[in-house]
């Protein structure tokens, strides 16, 4: 169900961010993005008479499609609540995939609380996008294999939104290289996790006008956020142009697409926001789903 994905380096990339960089091509996963790592351990750790109901998420896009894969694969249906806004492609892959989709407006709903009656009336198993140690872990195969790939890396940088891939990187990679260094990625747009980190406690901020539409988490998850607290050093902020710039080059010079949100930890390197005694470091590069319409506005 998932696939292992590749890693690719670039010697022009290493002389621009003065690092020697390892990418782990996360925007060449089944579904285009990590998400299916988690989808597909959850899952598959439900019992038959869970599944049997069908299950219902949440998500802006790549977990949406994620779990309709998921979901297709075990035999199961999926109902997914995604905002009126969402890419349109991540919907109609989603629809693709066979399953129900159902819209809210992200700024007066309540994705969580919509999710929710659905698995109540229907009896559908809800699967979060993040803060499930069923999700996390799913999610933290993608640091095992970059780290079995990959293994004199010194650090490992990855994107946060809710906190899921972060949180499960950092513990498979810490579970492999103790001493490596951990640190997320974030637009300054929305930078939640940057200022619960800094409070020390959860900070939630209205909904983020980023581009990095799969970035846009008003709070990291209950879970994920004390995971964070232990093991990640420092949360790099990116602005929407130094996002733009990430993209620009990886497709120009690495002949791959990757969306704003798979692009941010790539930012943060190329722009100089990585402590500089850093000397090899793995960015996971999360998705590649991006409408080709704003493709071509960014570019």
């Amino acid at each position: 169900m998932v696939r292992r994905t590749p890693l690719m380096t670039s010697r022009g990339f290493d002389e621009a961010a003065g690092v020697r960089t390892v990418f782990k091509c996360e925007n060449l996963q089944r579904g285009g993005a990590f998400k299916i790592r988690g989808a597909s351990n959850f899952l598959l750790s439900l019992a038959p008479e869970q599944l049997r109901p069908g299950v219902v998420a949440y998500s802006s896009g790549n977990h949406a499609q994620a779990v309709a894969m998921a979901a297709r694969i075990v035999g199961t249906t999926a109902t997914l609540v995604m905002p009126r806004d969402a890419p349109r492609s991540k919907v109609e892959a989603t629809r693709d995939q066979g399953a129900t989709i159902v819209t809210y407006d992200r700024l007066r709903e309540s994705r969580e609380a919509i999710s929710e009656g659905i698995a109540a009336e229907t009896g559908a198993t809800l699967v979060p996008p993040y803060d499930h140690p069923w999700t996390i872990a799913g999610q933290g195969t993608a640091a095992l294999e970059l780290l079995e790939d990959a293994p004199e890396l010194d650090a490992l940088i990855a994107p946060v939104g809710g906190g899921g891939l972060l949180s499960g990187c950092a513990i498979a990679a810490r579970s492999l290289k103790p001493d490596i260094r951990i640190f997320g990625a974030e637009p300054e747009l929305a930078n939640d996790t940057y200022l619960s980190l800094a409070a020390g406690r959860r900070v939630e901020i209205p909904v983020p006008a980023t581009i990095a539409d799969g970035l846009r988490a008003t709070s990291p998850g209950q879970i994920t956020f004390p995971i964070l607290s232990r093991t990640v050093e420092a949360v790099l902020l990116v602005s929407e142009e130094e996002i733009k710039r990430a993209m620009r080059f990886l497709l120009a010079r690495l002949k791959i697409l990757v969306e704003p949100s798979g692009a941010v930890a790539a930012a943060a390197l190329l722009h100089g926001k990585l402590p500089k005694n850093v000397r090899a470091a793995g960015v996971v590069l999360s998705g590649g789903n991006v409408d080709l319409d704003t493709l071509a506005g960014l570019l």
